[in-house]
């Protein structure tokens, strides 16, 4: 693999991406819509301008590209097909981060989110490229959201969500690298998840050991943590999509060996995730 394309090379699983890609020795471009956006990645690592939302402008991004990482950062798949088209005109290879929660027997998934991701599958499937799906399960670094009420107050308040077995973002990246870079994994849907089903209040309880101060989640009602959300700036559809889901996940004792079966190293626990992070939350 000569060089690969990340998108959302500056998020949580992205920037992943893109450093275990560097230490594996693959030449690495990341997709950035702002010049600002390249300070937060390695100096390693080429940039190129461009926008999903705007298929036309990613030619330049993907020539000489062999292989594309994809985050979707819609909530629809309005450009999916062109940026699809686009991809398959330079590279040969796409790994596209999914949800664990896509039924694949279910005729219409049971959220927003789930049915976003099975379209995009869908789609992926169809497009002609060599494609492997990665069906993550809730990811580690989403907690980072909570930092601030850590800070602040110590109680972690939000809408509760049906326990699952939280995934390290490096172990998705870990994944993904192998895909990208190596046989074996081509039409292939991986499920990871983290090596124990945990809940919300066992996820604060978790960061509450690393950063050595207690800590407790308290469940609100739906109504008040849309208000919150709103309050802080989230795009109101954005909003529903997650209180649907929050809504509509059902608990899942799902655990996966995938990461170990993948990497060789088994997945890594919320435990160690937090220790991490600890200075995340102080």
């Amino acid at each position: 693999m000569n060089r690969v394309l990340v998108t959302g090379a500056t998020g949580n699983v992205g920037r992943q991406v893109v450093v275990q890609l560097l230490d594996a020795g693959v030449a690495v471009r990341a997709l950035v819509r702002q010049s600002t956006s390249a300070r937060r990645l390695p100096a390693a690592v080429e940039t190129a301008s461009g926008d999903l939302a705007d298929p036309a402008s990613l030619s330049s991004a993907l020539t000489g590209v062999d292989a594309v990482f994809l985050i979707w950062p819609f909530l629809t798949t309005e450009h999916a097909p062109a940026v699809l088209a686009a991809i398959g005109r330079h590279a040969r290879r796409v790994v596209y981060v999914s949800s664990s929660g896509v039924d694949d027997d279910a005729a219409r998934q049971t959220d927003p989110i789930n049915q976003l991701h099975a379209d995009m599958e869908a789609l992926i499937e169809r497009s002609g490229l060599e494609w492997t799906v990665l069906r993550a399960n809730t990811i580690a670094s989403n907690t980072l959201g909570w930092a601030e009420q850590i800070r602040a107050t110590g109680v972690v308040r939000g809408p509760e969500i049906a326990a699952t077995a939280v995934v390290h973002e490096g172990d998705i990246a870990a994944v993904a690298v192998r895909a990208l870079t190596e046989d074996g994994h081509v039409a292939a849907k991986h499920v990871l998840t983290g090596p124990e089903v945990l809940s919300r209040a066992d996820q604060v309880a978790a960061i509450g050991a690393a950063i050595g101060r207690p800590l407790r989640f308290e469940p609100v009602p739906v109504e008040a943590a849309r208000e919150r959300m709103l309050a802080d700036g989230r795009p109101p559809a954005l909003v529903e999509a997650l209180l649907a889901s929050a809504a509509n996940r059902s608990r899942s004792d799902l655990v996966t060996a995938t990461v170990a079966e993948i990497t060789g190293t088994p997945a890594r626990t919320f435990r160690d995730w937090a220790v991490e992070h600890a200075a995340d939350f102080r």
